[in-house]
């Protein structure tokens, strides 16, 4: 590049875009390729601008735009569209409903190669139509071009980004309780239930209610297997009470627990298993009163298909606290999922 008075600089052309902050206004006053004419000088002045960049072509440099391109041509995503170029930067925007998902090994080895910055919201974060997913962009203006080929090689066998669509499951709901089936006390589990479903493809096939029977509890969940559930939802019964049956229940059918409990609150007895494919979540009172817990953490990662192991439940506990913000939304809360 070569710099340049802008009173010298009428009749060439912008090698980059040129920002301005005025009134509430933010973004590119002057594109990359525009012309410059006498009665630009006064605009570029007033916004600060006492000198420009011109191109000089030089071999290995690599302008700003043109890394964002090649950078988003690395990391394409099903689901998703790329905007830009604009200011130098690429931004990548949810098309479907779906479990975002990142490298976060490969990403911190593109953001360690010197110049190039990509920033994307945290993995394995449920997002709709029109999320912001990722930027990328570099930090100058210029980069040698040896930058670039370094991440594109990184990411030749390896996917950087990734928006899997959620698929379409058959439920079956089982809320247990004695006290519930008797009719002593109202249930409140279905209507939570039925409300977080509400944001996923899904057919619930019924919702019933058991004694603390561990026969009945059984039954019930056999019969919705048959019935072609591919998702067994339990409430109730997931204490450490030995009278709670739901987890002997879920034994007794036969499914591996994967764990009865997860470093992370509220939900901290959610119990995790699986029956063959089928997965199967035992969800503790908290979800009745509080707005988000371990259900609302689990349920888009089910619907994506991920299917856990012990270990990615333990790792829940890093951000596992959450502190009940009012609107259970990134970057607020603490959890980072939701």
């Amino acid at each position: 590049m070569k710099k340049i008075e802008v009173e010298k600089a009428i009749g060439m052309t912008l090698c980059h875009d040129i920002t301005a902050m005025r009134d509430g206004f933010k973004g590119a006053a002057f594109k990359r390729g525009h012309v410059i004419t006498e009665e630009d000088i006064p605009k570029l002045l007033d916004i600060g601008k006492r000198t420009v960049f011109i191109w000089e072509e030089n071999a290995g440099e690599i302008h700003e735009d043109d890394c964002a391109l090649r950078l988003s041509a690395i990391a394409q995503v099903n689901g998703a569209h790329y905007e830009g170029v604009s200011e130098g930067k690429m931004v990548l925007v949810a098309d479907n409903y779906g479990m975002f998902r990142v490298d976060t090994k490969l990403l911190y080895e593109i953001n360690s190669i010197g110049d190039i910055t990509i920033s994307t919201i945290p993995d394995h974060f449920p997002v709709t139509p029109g999320t912001r997913l990722a930027s990328m962009r570099i930090v100058p203006l210029v980069t040698k071009e040896e930058q670039i080929i370094k991440a594109e090689s990184l990411c030749k066998d390896r996917k950087l980004l990734d928006l899997r669509p959620y698929s379409f499951k058959k439920v079956g709901v089982i809320i247990t309780g004695s006290e519930i089936y008797n009719g002593r006390i109202k249930d409140k589990f279905e209507p939570v239930v039925r409300n977080k479903l509400e944001k996923f493809p899904c057919e619930i096939l019924g919702v019933t209610i058991c004694d603390d029977d561990l026969n009945m509890i059984v039954s019930t969940a056999k019969k919705y297997l048959d019935d072609g559930a591919d998702f067994l939802i339990f409430t109730g019964g997931m204490s450490v009470d030995p009278d709670d049956l739901t987890p002997s229940a879920i034994r007794e059918l036969g499914a591996t627990i994967i764990t009865h409990g997860v470093p992370s609150q509220p939900g901290n007895m959610t119990l995790v298993a699986y029956d063959g494919d089928v997965p199967i979540i035992g969800v503790p009172g908290a979800a009745i009163s509080l707005p988000t817990t371990m259900f609302d953490v689990l349920l888009p990662q089910i619907f994506a298909g991920d299917k856990f192991t012990k270990e990615d439940l333990i790792k829940l506990g890093d951000g596992g606290l959450c502190l009940q913000c009012k609107t259970c939304h990134f970057p607020v809360c603490t959890f980072g999922r939701y």
